[in-house]
């Protein structure tokens, strides 16, 4: 048994639900890259991968994770999903659990995995864990956003709701996913179900805005309140990528280095601009 998951956080609390039932073990692969953001088009061939590479490495430019594309830190998932083709066509009783919370990290992830599995019809299993209630560590019922936030006990029961991957779906999900490949949009929001919505790469920027004032505030500290507050979120290297896009556009003033979160500092022009200026003294008046 192989189970897929789409964040790595995740693969530590599957790990611990497998020790306590250890029938339930299996290898655990994670799909490292977040396909709720960046270009899709011609995504499955070597050029449409290769370009959504190149645009990784314009976003990690200068900042905190400069060069994690290339210096190996960072699987190669094609690589991977060929690797485990390869493990399901040469032992036709291995199965593959695809585990999925309601975000659109993981079903982004989905679309983009499950789309390359057809074949395989039968043996691959999905865990889409959408609007079900689990218990929490204090007893109370909640909803998961994430796989990480759900107890380990609570895998054990959410196991039974394993179940194939249909014939319909095979058809009709990569038939979805590829009008999205297509479009040439940068963000894919989560509407709800596996519904997946598009937009421009500067949908998040209106929401930043809201954290920005006429004070200047050190970019890691905005990145965190923007993540701990905003009803949609994304990485932060993606954040850090767009507040440089706001100062390079003359939106926001800058100072320090632009380079990582803790590098430099912003805030908004406007409050910059409705400084009353400075009226010098003439000698006289001194």
């Amino acid at each position: 048994m192989i189970h897929i998951v789409f964040q790595y956080n995740d693969i530590e609390v599957l790990k611990k639900a497998f020790e306590l039932e250890p029938s339930f073990q299996g290898e655990v692969l994670e799909i490292q890259d977040d396909f709720a953001v960046g270009p899709l088009t011609d995504v499955y061939t070597a050029e449409g991968w290769e370009a959504r590479k190149q645009w990784w490495r314009e976003i990690l430019a200068g900042g905190d994770y400069q060069g994690k594309v290339d210096d190996g830190s960072v699987g190669d998932d094609v690589a991977k999903v060929a690797a485990l083709r390869q493990r399901l066509t040469g032992d036709e009783k291995e199965i593959l659990w695809v585990w999925a919370a309601q975000n659109k990290h993981d079903v982004s992830g989905y679309y983009w995995l499950m789309s390359q599995l057809k074949e395989f019809q039968g043996r691959v299993f999905i865990l889409y864990l959408n609007n079900l209630p689990f218990i929490n560590e204090k007893g109370l019922i909640f909803y998961p956003e994430n796989l990480s936030s759900i107890p380990p006990r609570e895998f054990l029961k959410a196991r039974k709701l394993a179940r194939p991957i249909t014939l319909s779906e095979f058809e009709i999900d990569p038939d979805e996913w590829n009008k999205l490949c297509q479009e040439g949009r940068g963000v894919r929001i989560l509407e709800g179900g596996k519904k997946l919505s598009q937009h421009d790469y500067t949908y998040y920027d209106e929401e930043l805005r809201k954290f920005i004032t006429g004070d200047w505030i050190k970019v890691s500290k905005l990145i965190s309140q923007f993540l701990n507050k905003a009803k949609q979120t994304t990485g932060d290297a993606y954040l850090l990528w767009r507040i440089k896009q706001l100062v390079a556009a003359g939106e926001l003033d800058a100072q320090g280095e632009l380079k990582g979160m803790k590098d430099f500092e912003v805030r908004g022009k406007a409050a910059a601009a409705a400084m009353p200026p400075v009226v010098e003294q003439s000698a006289t008046e001194k």
